[in-house]
């Protein structure tokens, strides 16, 4: 925080950082996949997100978790590039039944991480 900014608003109360979020479970980090599916910068889901990819429904027994986070992850990479410069948020529908639902939206938001880099965090449409 800069000393201009710290006149206006005051010190710093509480920070809760990326990487706290990845130590505590509240973000998954899925880097890895990510790569393979195409993106550059690191990459984390909430653990709400976590939580709809793993619930696959009985009927849908066929599918798991790795399958639909590669859609997951594919289909926002797809969006990624098509996303104008300077957008931070893009939101996208795929195909991924959760209870009686067939489609499914992701928020993809596109910021700086601890250290100022490029971090993506994919997330329920709902969440923050």
């Amino acid at each position: 925080m800069t000393e201009a900014t710290e006149d206006v608003f005051g010190p710093v109360i509480h920070a809760y950082t990326r990487a706290q979020a990845l130590e505590d479970g509240v973000l998954v980090d899925v880097s890895k996949v990510a790569a393979e599916a195409g993106f550059r910068v690191p990459v984390a889901i909430t653990q709400g997100l976590d939580a709809d990819i793993r619930d696959i429904p009985p009927s849908k027994s066929f599918q798991d978790y790795d399958g639909r986070l590669w859609d997951v992850l594919y289909v926002g990479r797809c969006m990624a590039s098509r996303t104008a410069n300077g957008v931070d948020t893009v939101r996208y529908n795929l195909i991924m039944h959760k209870g009686r639902k067939s489609w499914y939206t992701v928020k993809m938001v596109i910021g700086p991480g601890d250290n100022g880099e490029c971090v993506i965090t994919l997330m329920r449409p709902d969440e923050d």
